[in-house]
This record gives structure tokens, sequence and C-alpha cells, in this order.
């Protein structure tokens, strides 16, 4: 069984950097950690808009396996702050669903409570293995009600140990 990971990177980078103490996650050893830890033989990876200053950063995300996935964005609408793509990485979760692309089950990376009737939707059908929080203390309130087994805290020790860049 192969999983697929759907990872909201926006949510991942504030996260992890606006923790305290602040971290950064190392791409190769997180890929890894899905693949070992989860199964995962596709993960993509959510941003918001293309920007050409970021060439090299989105070839590492590339090179440490992931399937980088933009938003399209009407010029006039962009901002800085937010990426916004909720939407397109629900609908890919449910075209690779409905296209029976999905052979495994999902892992989702993401605090945000917006994808909370997916997840519940995707725990219904037997397709939901976990939802990996960048940090404890910024996981949307409407996960309380989840069941341990379907969560759990990259920023944990145990977690962030196997993840976390390490200066070399």
């Amino acid at each position: 069984m192969s999983n697929q990971a759907f990872i909201d990177g926006q949510n991942l980078f504030r996260g992890t950097s606006t923790s305290t103490p602040s971290w950064k996650i190392d791409l190769n050893r997180f890929r890894k950690y899905l693949e070992r830890k989860y199964d995962v033989s596709e993960a993509y990876y959510f941003m918001g808009v293309v920007d050409d200053s970021q060439t090299e950063m989105y070839n590492d995300i590339q090179r440490a396996g992931f399937i980088l996935i933009f938003r399209s964005h009407n010029p006039l609408m962009m901002t800085a702050k937010k990426g916004n793509v909720d939407t397109d990485l629900v609908f890919t979760v449910m075209r690779n669903l409905y296209k029976k692309d999905l052979k495994g089950k999902v892992i989702l990376v993401s605090g945000d409570g917006d994808y909370f009737k997916m997840v519940s939707f995707l725990i219904d059908e037997c397709k939901f293995e976990k939802v990996l929080f960048p940090a404890k203390n910024k996981a949307s309130s409407l996960y309380k009600s989840l069941a341990p087994q379907y969560f759990d805290f990259l920023d944990s020790k145990s977690i962030k140990e196997k993840i976390a860049y390490k200066r070399r």
C-alpha cells in the first residue's frame, strides 16, 4: 500500500519558523521520515504564487523528493502573507480519491482547520492515516475531537530530532 502526503507549505513554514524556539525542517530528512514512517510514495508540497527570487528553494524542495504544486493567482489579488492553497490541496486529494489514484491513505501536514471536513470524510472512508501538525500550539481547535491515532506534532521531541535541520 502506498500512502500520499499533502503538505500546506505556508502552514508548515509558519508553524516551525514562528514557534518558540523557531526551527527549520530538513526537507531531505522529512521526506525520508514520511517514506519510512508512513509509507509515503508521493508527497505533494503546495505553495502560494511562484516567486522568481525563490527558484533555489523550489529546486531544494523538488530535489528532496516533493512534488511542487503552485496556486494560480490573479496578479491583482496576490499578497505576501498567504498562499491560500487550501482549495487546491483539498481538490487534489479528492481528485486522487475519485480517480482511484490514491491506493493507500492520506497524510496531511498542516494545522489549518480548513481541512477538518476533508479529514473527517477521509476517516469515514478509511482513507486517512494522520495529520501532522507543524506546531502543537498552532493546531486548530477543530481537531480536538480527533482520536489520538489520527494526529501527531512535528515539534514533539521524538519527531523533531528526526526531521530538524542540523548545522554541519
